[in-house]
Parts: structure tokens; sequence; C-alpha cells
């Protein structure tokens, strides 16, 4: 007899749309500007580091909260860039990217029926994760074109049930940052409560115009019940090594290191150590951002010559923008168009919302090398 398949878990859940389209791009020899990767090489230095290690023997299980000398690099970092203390030994830990950390967590804590609040557009593992932890989501809009959070209608979905928020800043994709209101406001709404937060700041230090990351670890009264996440793909330029790091109180990192330890256990070994020597001589973040906006104005400049309505972008490295004058189409149609007739992949926004809302959004990826900047461009100015 043939097997019979259970019923699934995620039966709404296909291929991701950053997997479609990177895969459409290779089929039609397109630009990708879909995918959030760079396409140029680290620091050399950092690839240098990575090898030696390797050579020197680094190369079996690692610790399972991360290697000590890493650990304590990112606790110096949030000393240095925010003030901020978390002990490396016990309130900090090296996972296998921003993502794995994100999932780790919801595991940890989001049990049967559990309300989770997220704010959509949102990242696309949020959903997903809650769904098969047996969660329910909850979903808060960001419109367009301003794409802020409406404390209101967040007071409103509050209640017994709701076990965690999660909240992405820099915002990916709309590249907004939370501001000082927003901070007073959601203080506001988890005080006298057992609500954990989840600080999704993987683009922490790509922020632009003189504007400051406002990390919710900053604030003791989210301090206290906050995991925020960080990745070193998006800070050195490495997505594809897998290493990001959570930071929390230590009760909350030891209900963490339960799952963690059944999820992936350890981290690629001469990675850490490369990135630990690699901090040892970085000290002013701020040239990431300085590196990232200088890519910014000039993908912007060259749009504002099309019919694009571009999007304020306060950080990360997405560029969005708004295509009504140029299509009437819907806009995951729009982008598999603009993919095979003019050899540029982008992502729809639609796909950032649980009920595929279309607000004829599209979003850029700008951590490129100049040429392929230069190639897009020179594509998009095409379109009438």
């Amino acid at each position: 007899m043939a097997l019979r398949l259970p019923n699934s878990k995620l039966p709404n859940v296909g291929t991701t749309i950053f997997t479609e389209m990177s895969m459409l791009a290779q089929q039609e020899n397109a630009v990708n500007l879909s995918q959030g990767f760079p396409d140029y090489l680290p620091d050399e230095n950092l690839l240098e580091y990575l090898g030696d290690f390797a050579k020197k023997g680094y190369n079996q299980y690692a610790p399972l909260f991360g290697i000590i000398e890493l650990r304590e690099a990112i606790s110096a970092k949030f000393n240095s860039q925010y003030q901020v203390d978390y002990h490396p030994a016990s309130e900090i830990n090296i996972t296998a990217g921003g993502t794995q950390a994100i999932f780790t967590v919801i595991s940890a804590f989001v049990e049967k029926d559990d309300e989770v609040i997220i704010f959509e557009p949102a990242y696309d593992c949020y959903e997903p994760a809650i769904i098969l932890n047996g969660g329910v989501v909850k979903n808060v809009k960001m419109h367009y074109p301003d794409y802020e959070i409406r404390w209101e209608e967040v007071k409103n979905l509050i209640g017994e049930k709701t076990k965690m928020i999660i909240l992405n800043n820099p915002n990916n994709p709309t590249g907004k940052i939370l501001k000082q209101n927003d901070i007073d406001e959601l203080i506001k709404l988890v005080k006298n409560t057992n609500i954990i937060i989840l600080g999704d700041e993987v683009y922490e230090s790509i922020t632009f115009d003189g504007k400051k990351h406002l990390t919710l670890a900053r604030y003791p009264e989210l301090k206290e019940r906050t995991f925020v996440v960080g990745s070193f793909g998006k800070l050195l330029h490495i997505t594809g090594w897998k290493i990001g790091y959570l930071a929390a109180p230590e009760e909350l990192m030891k209900e963490f290191r339960k799952a963690h330890q059944f999820n992936v256990f350890c981290v690629n070994t001469p990675a850490q150590y490369a990135i630990a020597k690699y901090l040892e001589n970085m000290k002013d973040f701020s040239e990431i951002s300085t590196f990232f906006e200088e890519k910014r104005n000039y993908f912007r400049s060259a749009l504002s010559a099309t019919s694009f309505q571009l999007l304020d972008c306060e950080g990360t490295y997405f560029l969005s923008a708004h295509f009504g004058s140029i299509s009437d189409k819907q806009d995951k149609d729009f982008c598999h168009w603009l993919t095979k007739e003019y050899k540029v992949a982008t992502i729809p926004f639609s796909a950032f919302y649980q009920d595929q809302t279309d607000e004829k959004v599209i979003r850029f990826c700008f951590a490129k090398k100049q040429e392929t900047l230069d190639k897009a461009i020179e594509n998009l100015l095409k379109i009438n």
C-alpha cells in the first residue's frame, strides 16, 4: 500500500519568493536585486583569518554557547555602541544565522494557542515558526506609503493569550526604523505583563542620514523581557557563513539554550574564530552605514529618473518603490514581467503579508557591486 502522507503542518507554504525570484533571475540572465545578499567579497583579512584557523585545526565542534572570544567581542560591541551590558558567559549565544535564532526563540517559548503579534510587511520566517509551534499569529498591518505602526491597533490585540511580540528594526522590507515614540508606546503596552519581545535587529548597523538605531536593549523596561537578534552576515557581508548571535537576560537565555542544543547544538568553528579576531580591529561600526548609504544614494539618484515612486529608506540595504504609474499588474506579476522583459529581478511586497496584500510596491536590494547596480540601472531606465 502506498504511503499516505499526514496532513501538512504548513499547507499554505511553498517555495519562498526569494528562491523563486532568484531562480527566475538565473533562468532569464537577469540582474538579481531580489535576494538580500552582497555579490562582492568581504574583507580579505577576514577571509585570511578563516583559512588560518581552519589550517590550525579549529575544525571540530564549538561550545554550545559559542566560543568565548566571540561572545566577549559581542559583549564589547553592545557596550561601545549602546552602553548596554550583556554578560558574555550567560547572556550571549552564537547562532547559525539570525533566522535560526528567531526560530529557536519561538520554539522555546510559544505553546499551543499562544498568540504572537507580528508587524506586516514581515520577514517570512516569523509566521511559519509560530504555526509550527502551535501558536496563533496576530498581524498588525503597516500600510503604504509611510508604513508606520498604529499602536492603538496593537493595544487592541493584546490579551491574556499574548505570549510574544516580534519587532524587526530596521525593517525588512520597508527600510523604516523605530522612533522614540514607538519605543515609548511599546514600553507602555508591555508594562505589568509577561509578554516576551523578540527584537530582530539584524540590520542594526545599517541606518542612514544620521538617524540612530534604537536597540530595545537600551531600555531597562524592555531589556528584561527581550531577545535581541544580530547577524554577522549583514554586518560583514558574509551571509553564506550563517553566523548570528542572540543577547538576552540570563533567565530567558537559559530557556533558549535548552532548545538551541537540540536544534543546531553549535555553529561553524573556524568562522567564529575568524570573526572574533576580525572584530579586535573593528572599533567603529558606523563605517558600515556609510558604505551602504553611498550605495543607497547612488541607486536612488539613478532611479529618480524613472517612473517609480521611491519610498523613504532609513535603514537596511533595501530600497522600495511604488510602480502604479508604470503598470496595473499585481505586484508579483509585475516582478515576473520586470525580470523577463527588463532583466532585473525584485521582490513583491505582497510576499510579506499573510493575506498577500498588494499595494503595488516592490523591493530592490542595493547591496551589490557597482557594475551590478549600473547594469540594473541601465535596464530600468528603459522602462517607459
